[in-house]
């Protein structure tokens, strides 16, 4: 590949890391020492790429082993909002497509807030369907965290456009409903399924608790997303709870 090294670096840029290999070839006879370091760092990311596709093959191993059994719509759940103090609790359900490994699926809490935000639009983009449920801080109060969880996670799953053959679940087994399901111990390390319903999960409770800062501000919810963090429960021995709070987690302090 002729050209300066400028112009390589703009080309580089611009690759599709599936292309990389093509890309390095090219370069093969030409030993600038700019060039000789374009080659090592996209030498590391194509690397890189073959190391997440494997990890992502992985993490397919439960939806794969359902598809071998013969089912096809395979839905991954989970939740965000068991322990804070205020806020809803969300559940979300995501179908994948068949062998759809989206990059960077993870474990949510394994993920910066800009990778979770990128990966939300990838996910509800590409999935084959995706919903959620929540349940109020008020309902909570009503029939108690475990309860509430449940039934996000009924609603999230019934709110999907098809019908799953199969769930695969977060730690828990959901009752009363007709579906046949498996829970997994930290499935959203485990599962691509569960992982992906982690994030979307995560950022669409995260941006409810954006919005109710807005509301609340005194509260710190922008940081704390609801969570007991020091300052949050100074503030609600301050100004006392608002309408957002779980009555039943902040009675020990208030």
């Amino acid at each position: 590949m002729a050209g300066s090294i400028s112009e390589i670096k703009n080309i580089y840029s611009k690759t599709d890391v599936k292309d990389l290999p093509d890309f390095i070839k090219s370069l093969n006879n030409d030993n600038r020492k700019g060039v000789l370091s374009i080659i090592s760092s996209a030498s590391k990311k194509y690397n890189a790429y073959l190391e997440e596709l494997e990890r992502l093959k992985d993490i397919s191993y439960y939806e794969n082993q359902c598809r071998q059994n013969g089912y096809k719509l395979i839905a991954g759940i989970d939740e965000v909002g068991r322990g804070p103090l205020a806020g809803p609790v969300v559940a979300a359900a995501v179908i994948l497509k068949e062998n759809d490994l989206i990059e960077g699926i993870n474990d949510s809490k394994k993920l910066s807030a800009s990778k979770r935000e990128s990966l939300y639009d990838i996910i509800t983009e590409r999935a084959v369907s995706y919903a959620f449920g929540v349940v109020s801080p008020e309902e909570i109060d009503r029939i108690n965290i475990l309860q509430s969880t449940y039934k996000a996670m009924r609603n999230a799953l019934a709110s999907l456009s098809v019908k799953p053959d199969f769930v695969l679940a977060d730690a828990v087994t959901i009752p009363d409903i007709d579906i046949k399901q498996q829970g997994i111990i930290k499935g959203d390390a485990k599962s691509i399924s569960i992982g992906a319903a982690s994030i979307i999960a995560k950022v669409y409770r995260d941006r409810m608790m954006n919005e109710y800062a807005q509301i609340y501000p005194e509260y710190g919810f922008g940081q704390n997303k609801g969570y007991g963090s020091q300052s949050h429960i100074e503030a609600v021995k301050k100004y006392g709870p608002c309408p957002i709070h779980r009555k039943t987690f902040i009675k020990n302090f208030v």
